[in-house]
């Protein structure tokens, strides 16, 4: 099975080339669509040798997807770059709804098609839900996230439409040591002055990087998986959980709570990604037989925290 990747330099993107390229059967070509085609092999470091770089236009889009029998989509602006100014927001946006609506295109150009679409969304997809328990059936909110996500969903959905079976992986708070949402939170522990972001109660629906690229994977290759799932660990936790987690896993105290009013003043309305929150369990994962190697935070944070620079 050859395989095309969109987003395949990304912090999640790394790690399933990686781990399409460790694959012992089954995996063919790795693919990795670029803005600079030539340089995704410097860019993936030793997980790029043997991975073909595919231009991000239709004429090689098309061409590459009729080459590969499976397609990852990845792509996406950070959504923790800079502040959400109107110009920013249509960034976010665009990069996830006007991409994965031209790799759809390009999809109905292929001839053969490829068989599966795996497609990435997120949790924000639900939007602030305070404590409510969200499954796959549970609705899409009101927010900007909320929308966006919704409408990324709905472009991937297009390609049902042409006989491919598409995935929809909502993807939670990915955690890995090289990258992601403890790149962040990791220094101020590490200097004592960590802690909860007030109120503390808003729930951080997390996952380990390790898990997200084997259900990307188990997707990638169970014919019986399909529509929406949720990439998150079984066992959700409060943010005020989280960082009293994470101090323990370094050996730190979390006893500094920054306020989120203060956030928002700093960071604007971006700040919404962690004074909010969702309650997101992954039952369709589980249900299709899916396991997952870190169920608890506590092991996944140390196994992470060890490995991080």
């Amino acid at each position: 099975m050859d395989v095309l990747v969109t987003g395949a330099t990304g912090f999640i993107g790394r790690k399933v080339v990686a781990e399409l390229r460790r694959a012992a059967a089954g995996i063919g070509v790795v693919r990795a669509v670029s803005r600079d085609p030539g340089g995704v092999p410097a860019a993936l470091g030793a997980a790029g040798a043997g991975v073909e770089g595919v231009a991000w236009d239709p004429a090689s889009l098309r061409a590459a997807c009729s080459r590969s029998q499976a397609v990852v989509n990845l792509a996406g602006e950070n959504l923790m770059a800079r502040r959400w100014w109107p110009s920013q927001k249509e960034r976010i946006r665009a990069s996830r709804v006007d991409g994965t609506r031209a790799l759809v295109e390009a999809l109905g150009g292929a001839s053969p098609r490829p068989k599966v679409l795996v497609s990435a969304s997120a949790v924000g997809y639900y939007g602030p839900r305070g404590d409510e328990a969200l499954d796959e059936e549970a609705p899409a909110g009101g927010d900007f996230l909320s929308g966006v996500c919704a409408a990324w969903e709905a472009e991937a959905r297009k390609a049902e439409a042409l006989g491919v079976r598409v995935v929809r992986l909502r993807i939670g708070i990915v955690l890995g040591p090289d990258g992601g949402a403890l790149k962040q939170m990791i220094p101020p522990f590490k200097f004592f002055v960590g802690g909860p972001v007030l109120p503390g109660t808003q729930w951080m629906s997390w996952v380990h990087h390790a898990d997200v690229v084997a259900l990307l994977r188990f997707a990638l290759e169970s014919v019986s998986v399909s529509g929406a799932v949720n990439a998150t660990a079984p066992e959700p936790k409060t943010n005020r959980e989280f960082s009293a987690a994470l101090g323990a896993a370094l050996g730190r105290p979390s006893w500094l709570p920054a306020p989120g009013f203060a956030l928002r003043l700093a960071l604007g309305q971006v700040a919404e990604v962690v004074t909010t929150g969702q309650r997101v369990l992954p039952k369709r994962a589980e249900a299709a037989g899916f396991r997952f190697r870190f169920r608890t935070l506590e092991e996944a944070l140390r196994d992470v925290v060890g490995a991080s620079p």
